[in-house]
């Protein structure tokens, strides 16, 4: 796989259709260094001699858990589901989709190694309700990647919504995925697709 496919989904978007949630303005500052301080947390675990691949995958689970506002992600990503959902069904999604979200990009991250980053700027996006942060990303053959943070800044917390590459949203791009298994199988049919998934990642790293 591409290691743009596998690091910016990694490190899960500068999509308008993410709603406010009732946040107010973000911070430019604390954004950027919210950015600044999971990607130096990354880059560290990549180039940490002596690890194994399960030790990394589990230090990457913990660094995308930390950045990433993985409730509200889930909640725009189902879409029109999301309210057609009962209690125990959004209960239920929550908890597939977290864990469908870490075990998949901590994997895929865990043997990198020799990659860095830069941010090269930011700006207010959304009525200055969110912080698009752009960064460059260096890796060993080919040209680096342009990538945009989106960060939204909830009770006092800055965390990641959205990620965009070569103008592409991953939220709108699981959107897509996610909302065509619904459609067939509702929604306990896709929790029951991130499940399996899940287990069949968990089974083969193990």
């Amino acid at each position: 796989m591409k290691l743009r496919q596998m690091f910016v989904a990694a490190l899960l978007a500068a999509c308008c259709l993410l709603p406010p949630q009732g946040a107010g303005a973000t911070d430019q500052a604390k954004a950027t260094a919210m950015i600044q301080n999971l990607g130096e947390k990354a880059f560290a675990t990549l180039q940490r001699p002596g690890m194994t691949l399960e030790e990394r995958e589990k230090a990457f689970a913990a660094i995308l858990r930390e950045g990433f506002d993985l409730n509200l992600i889930a909640r725009f990503v189902l879409g029109k589901y999301w309210r057609q959902a009962s209690d125990e069904q959004r209960d239920d999604y929550l908890r597939a989709f977290s864990d469908f979200v870490i075990t998949t990009y901590a994997r895929r991250l865990g043997g990198f190694t020799g990659q860095s980053f830069e941010i090269t700027g930011s700006k207010h996006a959304g009525e200055k309700k969110d912080v698009l942060v752009n960064t460059k990303i260096e890796r060993p053959s080919g040209p680096p990647i342009q990538a945009a943070w989106r960060v939204r800044e909830t009770d006092g917390q800055a965390r990641i919504i959205d990620v965009v590459v070569e103008g592409v949203s991953m939220a709108v791009t699981q959107r897509q995925e996610f909302a065509a298994v619904a459609r067939r199988s509702g929604i306990d049919g896709l929790v029951q697709v991130l499940r399996a998934q899940t287990q069949r990642m968990a089974a083969a790293s193990g």
